[in-house]
């Protein structure tokens, strides 16, 4: 059962299903300005469902990963059988010091109550000269998602969501500047999200929702998607995320 300090417990079985790998495009420049490679010892934070995790396996790193929802904690273990996986949230890391040569955030630091309090933590565990890799959403000018998002805000009679900080250009690399990191690399990478179906679309925007809440909006996010619809009766909505690189000073 969901509890107030652990809320993503309760779709982590719905977010692996339908976002799970969404951010693989971003993977490949961060950790190629990582320098991550074999042998590595790298930790994901806010690993999620383990997609990541699996994939610095394949690439002969040693992978950690931590999350502060326990049934994601669960599901990354079973997908990346022999990481070192635990419970806890970026300012509250359960590892040692000096414990990896990498750190990954993808669509994670954004979340913390305090960022320099997360990129003290980060650079905690990291050995001296280690380096971190920043992911996460760009402006939302720059994802066809936000127009679903907008539909279901007026639909709520909510305002629209606005862009955080570190969306916008230079969000990232100057968050870690300013704390004094060395920024090595960052970027935007294209990232795709695809559904097989209306059906597939609305579960996926609406994950965690209730049958009634579903039925309810699954009209708004059907006709807020009719421009990403294929002829196959598929959607393909084409979004952005920005990364960072940089080095523990």
């Amino acid at each position: 059962m969901p509890t107030p300090d652990d809320p993503w417990s309760a779709v982590a079985d719905d977010w692996g299903r339908h976002w799970g790998t969404f951010a693989r495009p971003v993977w490949e420049p961060l950790l190629d300005a990582a320098g991550i490679g074999p042998g590595s010892r790298v930790l994901d934070v806010g690993c999620g469902s383990g997609e990541l995790l699996e994939h610095l396996q394949d690439q002969g790193a040693r992978a950690g990963g931590v999350d502060p929802a326990a049934r994601m904690v669960e599901l990354a273990r079973a997908r990346a059988a022999g990481a070192d996986v635990r419970r806890g949230d970026v300012e509250h890391l359960p590892f040692d010091d000096a414990a990896f040569d990498a750190v990954l955030a993808v669509n994670a630091v954004q979340f913390a109550d305090d960022l320099d309090d997360a990129l003290a933590e980060i650079a905690r565990v990291l050995v001296p000269g280690g380096v971190v890799g920043l992911a996460g959403w760009a402006e939302r000018s720059r994802n066809d998602l936000d127009g679903i998002n907008v539909a279901l805000a007026e639909a709520d009679d909510e305002d629209p969501p606005e862009d955080g900080p570190l969306r916008l250009p230079g969000g990232l690399a100057g968050l870690l500047a300013d704390a004094g990191w060395e920024v090595l690399d960052g970027g935007t990478t294209p990232v795709p999200w695809t559904a097989r179906d209306a059906n597939d679309l609305v579960r996926g925007i609406l994950f965690g929702e209730g049958d009634a809440t579903v039925a309810d909006l699954a009209p708004v996010v059907v006709e807020a998607a009719a421009p990403f619809r294929r002829p196959d009766g598929g959607y393909r909505l084409l979004n952005a995320f920005r990364w960072a690189v940089a080095r523990r000073r």
